[in-house]
């Protein structure tokens, strides 16, 4: 219970940052920039608070989250600027379409393990982008002309909702049986535990806020490409993931922002941008090999100092 209360203290303050931000971009304090700055670090806490889930709850090596960005960015936009549907039922269905590709890829391939689920899931993703590379309908290697329909509102609000649709599912019971998946599969399958099922399902649920994502993603740019979709950019989602800490929600997040803000900020230094990126990861990595958080969440700072029964501190 205390531990609930402390989230949604977290998410109360999480509302009070959108009213300001809101506030200094309709007072015009915050230029189109900032008001990018924040759409983009929005998208990013999606992506990698819904891989936490494949990567860091189920314990599911996936680096094809980029296929189900391009899944949701495209069926989105063809929903808005072909079909004209409004924006909130399109990134609905950007999201379903990403979610029924999980499914897809996740049902046959879920059975794999480590290294062997990793290249599948690439493989799908790289399936996905030379597809929409070849039709027409959607531009080709030209691209598609969006629609500029994402505003901070949207962004921020489908972030909020990923991080406490998955933040309740985790502490659910089919959050800990994913949990039980990721700990040791063999044991989890013989105590009971339907692991195929669980790792389709998170696999399925990431995939659905990727294609949230990938509909923001798509309507904050006047134009989308496949090669937005490539294998660095599952690569930028899976470093989120293993720098904020590997089953670490608020690690996730907080590894989001940090390397989104460095990231824009270093783009006018292309020629050092990725060599100071790759520099700040591996010190990182060399200080801190269990991610900037481990384990651990934000929440668990209000366990320091507490005294159990016994006397003793809690570490």
């Amino acid at each position: 219970m205390k531990k609930s209360k402390v989230f949604w203290i977290y998410v109360a303050i999480a509302l009070v940052v959108y009213a300001v931000v809101q506030f200094m971009i309709s007072s015009g304090n915050f230029d189109m920039y900032y008001s990018n700055l924040f759409i983009t670090i929005a998208i990013n806490v999606i992506l990698a608070v819904s891989l936490h889930l494949v990567i860091g709850i189920t314990g599911q090596f996936s680096i094809g989250h980029a296929g189900f960005l391009a899944v949701g960015a495209y069926v989105s936009a063809i929903f808005t600027t072909n079909l004209g549907w409004p924006f909130p039922i399109a990134l609905l269905m950007g999201a379903i379409a990403a979610a029924i590709a999980g499914l897809i890829v996740g049902i046959p391939t879920l059975r794999l393990k480590g290294d062997y689920l990793a290249i599948a899931t690439l493989g799908f993703a790289e399936i996905i982008r030379i597809i929409f590379l070849n039709i027409d309908y959607v531009g080709g290697a030209a691209g598609m002309q969006v629609d500029y329909l994402t505003t901070w509102t949207y962004a921020f609000f489908v972030a909020l909702i990923t991080v406490v649709v998955i933040s309740n599912f985790t502490n659910s019971r089919h959050g800990r049986a994913c949990i039980a998946v990721r700990e040791d599969e063999v044991a989890a399958d013989s105590m009971g535990i339907n692991t195929t099922y669980y790792k389709v399902l998170a696999f399925a649920i990431g995939s659905f806020f990727a294609g949230l994502a990938g509909g923001l993603f798509s309507h904050n740019f006047f134009i989308i490409q496949p090669s937005q979709f490539g294998f660095l950019k599952s690569f930028d989602i899976l470093i989120y993931v293993v720098l904020g800490g590997l089953g670490s929600l608020s690690g996730s997040i907080i590894a989001a922002i940090l390397l989104t803000v460095i990231s824009l900020y270093l783009q006018d230094f292309p020629e050092t941008r990725m060599i100071i990126y790759s520099l700040v990861l591996i010190i990182v990595m060399l200080y801190r090999p269990a991610g900037l958080m481990g384990t651990k969440e934000v929440t668990d700072l209000f366990k320091f100092g507490k005294k159990s029964k016994g006397g003793n501190v809690n570490e």
